[in-house]
């Protein structure tokens, strides 16, 4: 019998978190997945069926006509529209329960991996302005919320400077107060909005691609230092020093800032060049006495004070020993090789990004760090049998790939190299527990170890330790 595809379900309770931040009910033995933002465990509500697949069925919330107890106010007034912030609704603690319900979920099922060894989640300190990174989009599309459309004038602009809505390359939500980012975050780009209106530049159109305001990114460190770069869709320096210059006389201690002229159809900027305005091309953090340069198109952790939690909990896991040979795959900008290297006879970092080398290296010279060496290149294509017989076998293998986990080839010369340890650091516990099924044929995983960097969000990192068998 054919499932009807857009039936709706009056008054169904929703049951369980699902994975990527979903939420589960049932019809009839059916399961449905629900997108999860603004719902919870505990709600009834109205719901559309919107998929119907052979095994599962997808849905959306029409109504929520009666509200879980484990429910909490938000406290962001974007909330439900801005689609960064996915949990706010939901209690911490109980986030957490479900960010180690998933790792376990994920290990169990798809990794086949025995997990009496999984540790408590270890909860970030700051739930709040943990963020070292926000960008910004400048938009003449403003997206007006339902009850703005009401009560909308002619006269309202559509300009507006904030996040994109989930799904809408061209609609941007103006903020108000984001509270990922420490001030001078919102200060910041406050300062541009209104600098703007009060001088008539133009926001950017993503339809026609025209304007000269594109994006806002801001920076921050633990020391205060912070960086601004802006994109400007048109080549103007003579509205660009205006604007900068009066951006300095409200922001002196700025200690990076920058521009971009970016005339393409995206908003990529990595293969542009960023010319600095005022102070130095870079911001610097520290980490147990080491520095890290962060420049424009650097990567670094964007919960910084939580990297240090999940970085100590590697080098544990790592156990390095004063003769070991150390590998840090997908090295980024050398701050796991960096940050262990005093505890190695050497390390040997591999990133595809090439300006992200250049960064590691400087790290290595700025903290005297001599026993490191960086290669950069396709990590699939340069770490074979022949870059471990020319680079020396290593004693512990430290990898913190992307989302999409690591290719097969990698997973096979790990096994084919055979080291004491590998630590693997992933942001994807599916992917992750992918790559572990193909190291079990010779590894043990013996240490789990969840780290939540992203309140309020369904993201978890997690740590696993993995011992060759004897």
């Amino acid at each position: 019998m054919k499932k009807n595809r857009k039936r709706i379900l009056e008054n169904i309770e929703i049951l369980d978190f699902a994975a990527e931040g979903k939420c589960i009910v049932k019809d009839e033995g059916e399961v449905v997945f629900v997108e999860g933002s603004n719902v919870c465990p505990g709600d009834e509500v109205k719901l559309i069926i919107s998929k119907a697949k052979k095994r599962f069925s997808e849905g959306r919330v029409l109504k929520i006509n009666k509200y879980s107890e484990d429910r909490i106010t938000p406290f962001c007034s974007h909330f439900g529209v801005c689609g960064g912030c996915k949990w706010q609704h939901i209690p911490y603690e109980k986030q957490l329960e479900q960010k180690q319900k998933q790792v376990f979920d994920q290990l169990t099922r798809i990794g086949k991996v025995n997990l009496d060894n999984l540790s408590p989640i270890l909860g970030s300190a700051k739930t709040q302005y943990y963020r070292n990174k926000l960008e910004f989009t400048f938009s003449n599309s403003r997206w007006f919320t339902e009850e703005e459309i009401q009560n909308r004038s002619e006269d309202d602009s559509r300009n507006a400077l904030g996040f994109h809505i989930p799904k809408r390359f061209d609609k941007v939500l103006p903020i108000t107060h984001c509270y990922l980012q420490p001030e001078p975050s919102n200060e910041i780009r406050d300062f541009f909005k209104e600098y703007a209106v009060n001088n008539g530049l133009s926001y950017y159109d993503h339809i026609e691609h025209k304007g000269f305001l594109r994006t806002l990114m801001i920076r921050t460190t633990t020391k205060n230092d912070t960086m601004v770069v802006v994109q400007f869709a048109e080549n103007n320096l003579e509205e660009i020093s205006k604007v900068f210059d009066a951006f300095l006389v409200k922001f002196p201690n700025i200690a990076s800032l920058s521009y971009i002229i970016n005339q393409k159809k995206n908003d990529s900027y990595f293969d542009l060049e960023p010319v600095c305005y005022s102070g130095l091309p870079y911001i610097v953090e520290e980490m147990e006495g080491l520095k890290f340069r962060i420049g424009v198109k650097s990567f670094y952790q964007t919960n910084p004070e939580q990297a240090y939690e999940l970085y100590k909990i590697t080098r544990e896991y790592a156990d390095i020993q004063a003769e070991d040979l150390v590998y840090d795959l997908y090295t980024g900008t050398g701050t796991i090789a960096n940050f262990v290297a005093k505890q190695a006879k050497k390390v040997v970092g591999i990133e595809y990004i090439e300006e992200a080398i250049i960064d590691a290296k400087i790290n290595s010279e700025i903290n005297g760090i001599e026993n490191t060496s960086f290669f950069a290149g396709d990590m699939g294509k340069i770490l074979n049998d022949e870059f471990v017989a020319q680079n020396g076998k290593p004693d512990v293998v430290i990898v913190d790939p992307p989302r999409a986990g690591m290719d097969k080839s990698v997973c096979q010369v790990l096994l084919n190299a055979a080291p004491r340890t590998i630590v693997y650091v992933s942001c994807n516990p599916a992917t992750q527990a992918r790559d572990l099924e193909i190291l079990s044929e010779k590894y043990q995983v013996t240490l789990v170890k969840p780290v939540d960097m992203f309140p309020h969000t369904f993201h978890v990192e997690n740590v696993v330790k993995l011992v060759l068998k004897s």
